[in-house]
């Protein structure tokens, strides 16, 4: 019999006790004797019964409080696709009385990502959705998540010995390690190569750049160890020096053709291209965010990597749904796609779910 035909009589029928018995059963409620209890789980399992979660997460009527904390962002459209995803998830689950709540901390600051997560954690969330700051920022928040047994899911950088319950996000060594192959496609003649990195105290903003950065030497040690990377540092929080700092660099360095970038502000160095009227560099830069896109489309960039933001919001929330109000088993480990955007294919790429 098929589990939606199969009626609370049916299985009281089979297992010889009362409809209420196996309401209680089914529910997890209280005042059910042992014998009883492995009757019907007997008769469930003849029946071969599979609850219509969905309903009962309905029925149950209660509310679920999930919680994303994020960097601030003004102008950094990667992180606004990331909350549109989480908000469009989220939406799609209200009747489930599930909510969103965002919380921002100020980037390269682990002071405002503890006062965010202390204001977090007074809250009560159900599930929470984190970026990290560094690791022993971001442990004492998860630590303190671990005791309240409250499940949360990394995005962006992994941190596996904080145990979350999902992370989500790309494999950050190998996105560029494959960064590196495909610029070297067309650059193996070349014998510099230009780094842009957007710092703050010395620091770029994430583990994850980190990372990528990581990947892309190794590569570049491995295939091309006499080809010389060149760094531009530019100051995080002060846009207004890019221009002297750009036109210096190429001045120094005439000989360069091709710059590539970790982060997702790649645009910075195509707009200055554009307004140089230069057109003997190319970029190479990560995420489809609206600036990035008009420089490819501009031919100021050659190619970007994506690594679908709004998919990584909209999944945290649907896993946190799965886990704490479907009862369902996750995923631990979700690595997305490492895509590789042109001007000839960028109007296809997609930013949201099927």
């Amino acid at each position: 019999m098929a589990t939606d035909k199969i009626r609370i009589k049916d299985i009281a029928e089979r297992a010889g006790v009362s409809v209420g018995t196996v309401d209680r059963v089914l529910h997890g409620r209280p005042n059910v004797s042992k014998d009883a209890r492995e009757k019907v789980e007997k008769a469930l399992e003849e029946m071969d019964y599979k609850p219509n979660m969905y309903a009962s997460a309905l029925a149950y009527n209660k509310d679920y409080r999930f919680f994303l904390v994020i960097p601030s962002h003004a102008n950094e459209a990667y992180w606004d696709e990331v909350e549109e995803g989480a908000a469009a998830s989220t939406e799609m689950r209200r009747d489930f009385g599930v909510s969103l709540h965002i919380m921002y901390y100020e980037r390269f600051n682990p002071a405002s990502f503890s006062r965010t997560t202390r204001e977090c954690l007074k809250e009560e969330p159900d599930g929470v959705i984190v970026i990290p700051s560094t690791l022993e920022a971001t442990r004492q928040f998860t630590d303190k998540l671990h005791e309240q047994q409250i499940p949360f899911i990394l995005l962006d950088s992994f941190m596996p010995d904080l145990k979350p319950l999902a992370f989500f996000g790309q494999d950050s060594f190998q996105s560029g390690y494959f960064a590196a192959r495909m610029l070297m496609l067309i650059a193996s003649k070349e014998k510099e190569i230009m780094l842009m990195k957007l710092l703050k105290n010395g620091q770029v903003g994430s583990k994850q750049q980190m990372n990528r950065e990581t990947g892309f030497r190794h590569y570049m040690i491995d295939h091309f160890p006499d080809v010389k990377i060149q760094e531009v540092d530019l100051p995080w929080d002060e846009p207004d020096k890019y221009e002297v700092i750009l036109e210096d660099f190429f001045k120094k360095h005439p000989r360069i053709h091709h710059c590539i970038t970790f982060n997702s502000k790649a645009h910075i160095v195509g707009e200055f291209l554009l307004r140089t009227n230069r057109r003997d560099v190319q970029i190479m830069g990560y995420d489809m965010v609206p600036k990035n896109a008009e420089c490819v489309r501009r031919g100021s960039i050659s190619f970007l990597v994506a690594q679908h933001a709004f998919m990584q919001g909209f999944a945290c929330v649907g896993t946190l749904f799965d886990a704490i109000v479907m009862k369902k088993e996750i995923n631990p480990v979700n690595y997305m796609p490492i895509e590789l955007l042109t001007r000839e294919n960028i109007e296809f790429y997609r930013r949201e779910t099927m």
